[in-house]
C-alpha cells in the first residue's frame, strides 16, 4: 500500500528553517495505531493526516511521535500548503474539521497562508509545578496557566538563553511549558516551546501556542496585531491578530520533499 508524503517546512520562506511537518493526505481514514506508527517513524514534532469531506472542507488529525494531540498549527499549516501547491486546490478557503472544532485557511496574494484558531487565554498562575524551576534553570517573572503553561521573562535574551533539563520539565502536568518576553528590533514577542511530556522536547515553531501567547500579550501591549517570532535554533514568523474570540496566524510554507511510504494493507 503506497501512501503519498509530504515533508513540509512551516512559518519560514525558505528551507531548512521554521517547523517541518509531515503531511499524508488520505482518501479514508487509517486505524489510528497506523497513524501513531507513521508518526513515530516520521519522528518530526507532528504529522498530519487529513481526508475529503466535501467541496473545501476537510477532516484533520495530528499525531507527535508519542502522541494524538487535539490542535496542531505548523502542521495544519503544512496542510493547506500541501492543498494549494501540490493537490490543485482552487477555493479561497479551505476549513479542516478537528477535534477543536472547525478551522479555516485561506491564502493572501502575498503568499502567507492564514489560520483561523480558536483563542485559548491563559490565567494568572502562581504555584510553581513541580519540575518546573529545575526543568527551565531559571525563574520566571510570571507565569499563566493555559493548556501549556506559559512562563513570562524580562527580555529576549533570557529566552534564548534558557537550557532545559528535559527530564525535570517532563514532570510539568502541562501539555507544554512556554517561555515568553518582549520581542526587539521590530518584533512585539518572542517564545520558546519545549514538550517532553508529549515527545517534543523543543518544537521548532509552534502555531497552537499563539493562541495563548496572543491573547496575553494583547491584553499586556493593548494592541491586537503583532509579528512575533519562536526563537529556536530553526526559528520562524508569525503575524498575528486577535480577533474576538480568534486568533489568525499567517506564514509561509515550503515544500521539502514528495515521495510516497509503503505501509502494510490496513
Amino acid at each position: 500500500m503506497l501512501q503519498p508524503l509530504y515533508q513540509v517546512d512551516a512559518f519560514t520562506d525558505r528551507p531548512f528553517a521554521g517547523n517541518p511537518a509531515a503531511v499524508c493526505p488520505l482518501t479514508a481514514w487509517l486505524p489510528a495505531e497506523t497513524m501513531q506508527a507513521i508518526a513515530a517513524e516520521n519522528n518530526l514534532a507532528e504529522t498530519a493526516f487529513f481526508v475529503p469531506k466535501a467541496g473545501n472542507e476537510y477532516e484533520i488529525r495530528w499525531f507527535t511521535p508519542a502522541v494524538e494531540v487535539e490542535l496542531c498549527g505548523h502542521a495544519t499549516l503544512a496542510s493547506a500548503h500541501v492543498l494549494y501547491r501540490h493537490l490543485n486546490f482552487q477555493g479561497p478557503e479551505i476549513v479542516f474539521h478537528s477535534k477543536s472544532g472547525p478551522l479555516r485557511v485561506s491564502q493572501g496574494t502575498e503568499g502567507r497562508l492564514t489560520l483561523d484558531f480558536p483563542a485559548r487565554p491563559p490565567q494568572p498562575f502562581s504555584t510553581h509545578p513541580d519540575g518546573l524551576l529545575d526543568g527551565l534553570r531559571a525563574t520566571p517573572l510570571s507565569m499563566h496557566a493555559g493548556p501549556d503553561l506559559v512562563c513570562v521573562f524580562n527580555s529576549e535574551a533570557e529566552v534564548r538563553a534558557l537550557h532545559p533539563d528535559m527530564g525535570h520539565l517532563a514532570k510539568v502536568e502541562y501539555r507544554a511549558v512556554i517561555a515568553t518576553a518582549p520581542g526587539t528590533n521590530g518584533i512585539d514577542f518572542v517564545s520558546r516551546f519545549f514538550g517532553p511530556r508529549v515527545g517534543v522536547p523543543e518544537d521548532p515553531v509552534t502555531g497552537s501556542a499563539h493562541t495563548t501567547l496572543v491573547p496575553y500579550w494583547a491584553e499586556r501591549l493593548n494592541k491586537t496585531t503583532f509579528h512575533a517570532r519562536q526563537v529556536s535554533a530553526r526559528g520562524g514568523d508569525l503575524w498575528c491578530e486577535l480577533r474576538g474570540n480568534r486568533v489568525l496566524m499567517s506564514g509561509y510554507a515550503v515544500t521539502y520533499l514528495k515521495g510516497e511510504i509503503e505501509i502494510g494493507a490496513a
